[in-house]
């Protein structure tokens, strides 16, 4: 393995598409919440391609596809709540590599955070669900921060909680939001071949490292 330069103090993780598979949960809630509300279901790789910019976002655009008016929001964020709170992680799967990834990451000593645009509470509980939050020192959401990456507000707050300079702090992501939101704050950022780009081969992107695996990484 390559060694990473610059040289670690600390690593930031999102968590759908780079940890954890969620595609399945997105779809599944959605279209409980689309039958709840009498709307047409939601397409796979329509999600897929939508994904990455918080739940907001998400659910706007679900709205927008199926032709409903973005006055029916509040009651799909409503339904989208109650829904996930319940199907949260079942069915989702921790991609291959990650646990062996985040065992060498740990390793090398340095403290680790979770920063995701999922809700908080929902990002807790997944890893929580899948048995990874004992690796993470800090586990933020996108409504922990005033704005949501790719803004770099929440890498600077993550960096901060760690101690770290963003310099030596890496981003470890898997779509241009991660990319765009590292470079703004700073921080040295590796992406992964295997997460929801927005349908955007992942090697467009700018980055410092590719990897096909979690476990690829460390060096």
């Amino acid at each position: 393995m390559s060694a990473l330069v610059p040289t670690p103090t600390a690593f930031i993780l999102d968590l759908d598409g780079t940890l954890v598979d969620t595609l399945g949960d997105f779809v599944a809630v959605l279209n409980r919440v689309m039958a709840d509300m009498a709307l047409p279901p939601v397409e796979r790789d329509f999600v897929e391609h939508t994904i990455g910019q918080g739940s907001e976002h998400l659910i706007r655009s679900v709205l927008a596809e199926a032709g409903a008016p973005q006055e029916r929001y509040e009651e799909a964020w409503a339904l989208y709540q109650r829904h996930y709170e319940v199907l949260n992680g079942e069915h989702a799967d921790v991609f291959p590599g990650v646990v062996e990834g985040l065992d060498a990451l740990r390793a090398l000593g340095h403290p680790m955070a979770c920063l995701t645009n999922k809700p908080a509470a929902f990002a807790r509980q997944l890893l929580q669900r899948k048995g990874l939050a004992g690796y993470f020192v800090h586990v933020f959401g996108g409504d922990d921060f005033e704005r949501k990456k790719p803004d770099p507000l929440p890498l600077l707050k993550t960096c901060e909680a760690l101690g770290t300079a963003p310099a030596t702090t890496w981003m470890i992501g898997d779509s241009s939001n991660d990319a765009r939101a590292a470079h703004a704050a700073g921080c040295p950022v590796a992406l992964v071949s295997y997460g929801y780009n927005h349908g955007r081969p992942i090697r467009e992107v700018p980055a410092q490292r590719y990897i096909d695996r979690l476990d690829q990484l460390p060096g």
